[in-house]
């Protein structure tokens, strides 16, 4: 299952092979990736204490089927989307938006995605304990990047973390379990080759 440079073929590969479609499979690839981003992130579950998204998950979700290269672009894509003013985010669009609160944990999105995406290519997308450690550590990034900026606009890091991190703890758990649970079953569901 290894390729000659090291790396395992991602889910995405192997449900689509890359030796198909060229730069037009990349493309639709991406575009479909940053339309899922966009949708998820209008997704509210209620949760206690806070409604929950499901950007996270999308993220996790595109960089483990993506892979690192893919991922990254895709997210640039939806980046570039929201930055230009198109209502992509949770709550609109546009450079204002991205230079507020949630600015951090959209640049931490871009970095956890490339990390798992970097971690699949090694075959960490295939059990239920390595997709979860996989996507708990992009969790990690995310809330990492998010509250570093969030904790410069509410003056201390201590206000950063009740606002920006600890209400969203119970729902980003969740998250990555679900991330954990149906990335290795969509393996398994696949046909042998």
């Amino acid at each position: 299952m290894q390729t000659a440079i090291g790396t395992a073929p991602t889910l995405i590969n192997a449900i689509w092979p890359r030796e198909t479609g060229g730069l037009l499979r990349l493309a639709l690839l991406a575009i479909a990736g940053s339309a899922l981003m966009a949708v998820s992130a209008k997704i509210q579950v209620p949760m206690w204490p806070v409604p929950m998204t499901m950007q996270t998950f999308a993220v996790l979700v595109i960089g483990m089927a993506y892979g690192a290269r893919l991922a990254g672009a895709t997210l640039l894509l939806y980046l570039a989307e929201g930055a230009v003013g198109f209502p992509v985010f949770a709550s609109g669009g546009g450079i204002a938006y991205m230079a507020g609160p949630t600015g951090g944990y959209l640049v931490g999105f871009l970095i956890a995605a490339v990390m798992v995406g970097w971690l699949a290519e090694r075959g960490w997308d295939r059990n239920v304990v390595l997709t979860f450690l996989a996507n708990l550590g992009g969790t990690v990034i995310i809330f990492a990047v998010g509250v570093a900026w969030l904790s410069t606009i509410m003056e201390g890091v201590e206000k950063a973390v009740a606002a920006g991190f600890q209400p969203f703890l119970v729902g980003a758990v969740v998250k990555i379990a679900l991330a954990a649970a149906i990335l290795p079953l969509v393996w398994k569901l696949l046909p042998r080759r």
